[in-house]
C-alpha cells in the first residue's frame, strides 16, 4: 500500500485574555472563549474540533495556523504560543496516510464568524471553562488541557502589557 506524509497546522483562538484578570492577579477563567468549528460525520453528528488544514508548500507553520484559522472561521489570530502536536495514521483511497498537525494557541486580532468553508458546519465561540467537554477528539482534548493550564499566565501576561481584546 503507498504511503504519503501530510502535514498540517491550526489551534485556538483566543478571546478575552486581558479583560479575565481580576485585581488580585487571579483569572476568571469563564471569560476567555475559544473558536471551534463543527463538522457532520457520517451519523450526522455535529463534531467540534480545532481549525486546521495543510501547510502549502514553503509555509511557516504558524502562518498556516494564521490562515487555516481565518479561512475555517472568519476571524484573524495571531499565534502568540504553540500548543503540541498530533500525529496519527489512517487509510484514505488505498493509500496509507502519516498525519502531523501542529497546534498553536492565537490572539483574537479581528473579524466575524462566517459559515462559507464548505468543511466547516457551524463555528462558535466557547467558554475555555466548557472546552474540554466540546471537543469530539481525545487527542484534542489533552492539547486542551495543555492550553487551560497556560491560559492564566498568558492572560497575565496580556495584562501586564497593556492589551486589550478588539470588540
Amino acid at each position: 500500500m503507498p504511503t504519503s506524509i501530510e502535514t498540517s497546522a491550526g489551534g485556538l483562538v483566543v478571546s478575552g485574555l486581558p479583560e479575565a484578570v481580576r485585581p488580585d492577579g487571579s483569572v476568571d477563567m469563564s471569560r476567555i472563549y475559544v473558536a471551534l468549528i463543527g463538522r457532520l460525520d457520517r451519523r450526522g453528528r455535529l463534531l467540534w474540533s480545532m481549525p486546521k488544514g495543510h501547510v502549502e508548500p514553503g509555509e511557516d507553520r504558524r502562518c498556516t495556523a494564521e490562515r487555516e484559522v481565518w479561512e475555517e472561521t472568519g476571524v484573524h489570530g495571531e499565534v502568540i504560543d504553540d500548543l503540541g502536536v498530533i500525529d496519527y495514521w489512517f487509510v484514505s483511497d488505498g493509500v496509507r496516510i502519516h498525519k502531523t498537525v501542529h497546534h498553536h494557541l492565537l490572539r483574537y486580532v479581528d473579524g466575524i464568524f462566517n459559515d462559507e468553508d464548505p468543511e466547516v458546519t457551524e463555528v462558535a465561540w466557547i467558554p475555555v471553562s466548557s472546552l474540554i467537554e466540546h471537543l469530539a477528539y481525545a487527542d484534542e482534548r489533552k492539547l486542551a488541557r495543555k492550553a487551560h493550564d497556560r491560559l492564566p499566565d498568558l492572560a497575565r501576561k496580556e495584562k501586564a502589557e497593556g492589551r486589550a481584546t478588539p470588540r
